[in-house]
């Protein structure tokens, strides 16, 4: 009967896995070819959009991130189509989506920091919005003065009184993530070539709900600084409308990491087959579908149009500039013709905001410095505490060293006049005893000689 019952079960496995198999590869096709089509539209968008910045390249502090920020949606769509295509390639695709998903992060918080004035201003900033803080709870609490108004606790409760350490933080913030996503991801393809890995396996001998937590708190954290930054300085960014971009970068980062997660569970939960190619088959054609309405949004949210007017207007100052110059060359040569000597000053301006490659310069150029120059620094930070960990604790092995030291070297001393003690307690008691034997013998002696001399009184 046993048997009987273990043979049912493992026929319906199998029919389910036939089923399951039969499923993929009937809707697989068309699934693709929607993809693929989506994929086309988002490619498209995003193109145009990203050339429109790169021609109308007038404030490259901002347009350089708007671009890295940009890449997401054609990085996105292309890895997910190449995934959905061959699932083989799915692990190589997703560690490329995922090392580019921190690296967007950073450049959307690069992206406010350089739209609010650069770094330098936003301390300034910062610093000034402390003060208010601080004269406003002096007002409140009648002259009382808040204790430590800077310690970390008020990251949370109240982060305008940070002032300048705000921004410290939200750049460890956003570039820890960027660190540990990409380090993850390549432990995540080295685990997997011993087959240890697990993709979507919740189990304690695979390597994926391990990173999975890891992965989870750092960009929850990320977010959460990059959340408690924008409410210090939403009021100064209003005129970029920093919400719908916020909502919208956020959407693409929390929403595809989430949906990641939520089918790995469904799939564990028995909700889901538990095949790896239909898992990560149904992330990549969500992708691919959220990419395209992230294309269309990225149209509203970043707009050409503002640097684009600026253009216009520095193109507008070169024309007037050409044609003053030449302005003055007829009527200096007028004037030649009048037997006049004139001495003539040109100087050549270049219109700027006009060419693409000197744009992709400075992206890669001036991106990847900056890039670096935070990096050292969170790694610093990082490092710093650690240090000063380390140098407390030599200094507490080297206290209680010492300690030890001090008191074997007392108890050594104590031991040596113990001993000096000792020896001069023996020779005094042996002084004493050589006393007291000489004073007997002596009064022995004359002891004796009062007995011999009355003996002799007697006789006579």
């Amino acid at each position: 009967m046993h048997f009987v019952s273990l043979t049912f079960f493992s026929m319906i496995d199998v029919e389910d896995g036939f089923l399951h198999h039969n499923a993929y590869r009937y809707l697989h096709r068309p699934a693709l070819i929607f993809a693929a089509c989506l994929v086309l539209v988002s490619l498209l968008l995003s193109i145009h959009l990203i050339f429109s910045h790169l021609r109308s390249y007038t404030k490259p502090a901002e347009q350089k991130w708007i671009v890295a920020v940009l890449l997401i949606v054609p990085i996105y769509a292309t890895e997910s189509i190449v995934s959905l295509w061959n699932p083989r390639l799915s692990l190589v695709c997703d560690i490329l989506r995922n090392c580019y998903e921190a690296f967007a992060l950073y450049s959307f918080g690069s992206y406010l920091i350089a739209c609010l004035g650069g770094e330098r201003r936003v301390v300034e900033l910062l610093e000034d919005e402390s003060r208010k803080m601080l004269n406003e709870r002096l007002l409140k609490e009648e002259g009382e003065v808040p204790k430590n108004p800077k310690a970390f606790c008020n990251f949370f409760r109240r982060p305008c009184l940070l002032g300048k350490d705000l921004l410290n933080i939200e750049k460890f913030g956003l570039v820890q993530y960027m660190i540990l996503k990409t380090l993850c991801a390549f432990l995540a393809f080295i685990l997997e070539l011993f087959d240890v890995y697990g993709d979507g396996e919740f189990k304690w001998y695979y390597g994926y709900p391990y990173m999975a937590v890891v992965l989870n708190f750092s960009q929850m954290w990320a977010l959460y600084c990059l959340v408690q930054f924008y409410n210090v300085t939403h009021e100064t960014l209003r005129p970029i409308k920093p919400l719908a971009k916020f909502i919208s970068f956020k959407a693409i980062v929390f929403a595809t990491w989430w949906q990641g997660v939520g089918i790995a569970l469904l799939c564990s939960f028995g909700v889901l087959p538990k095949e790896e190619k239909i898992q990560t088959g149904l992330q990549d054609f969500l992708i691919c579908i959220e990419m395209a309405v992230a294309a269309v949004a990225h149209i509203f949210v970043f707009p050409v149009k503002p640097y684009r007017s600026g253009l216009e207007q520095q193109q507008s100052d070169y024309g007037k500039i050409i044609s003053t110059r030449e302005t003055i060359k007829a009527a200096s040569k007028e004037k030649e013709g009048k037997g006049a000597v004139i001495e003539k000053k040109e100087t050549e301006v270049k219109c700027p905001g006009t060419s693409v490659k000197e744009s992709i310069q400075d992206i890669v150029v001036g991106g990847g410095q900056h890039v670096v120059k935070d990096v050292v620094l969170t790694i610093n930070q990082a490092i710093e505490p650690v240090e000063k960990g380390v140098t407390k604790i030599q200094e507490t092995f080297h206290q209680r060293k010492v300690a030890s030291d001090n008191k074997k070297e007392e108890t050594a001393v104590e031991e040596h006049v113990q001993k000096k003690k000792k020896t001069v307690a023996s020779v005094e008691e042996e002084g004493i005893s050589e006393s007291s034997s000489s004073s007997s013998v002596a009064v022995r002696r004359g002891n004796e000689e009062e007995i011999v001399i009355s003996r002799k009184g007697q006789n006579t």
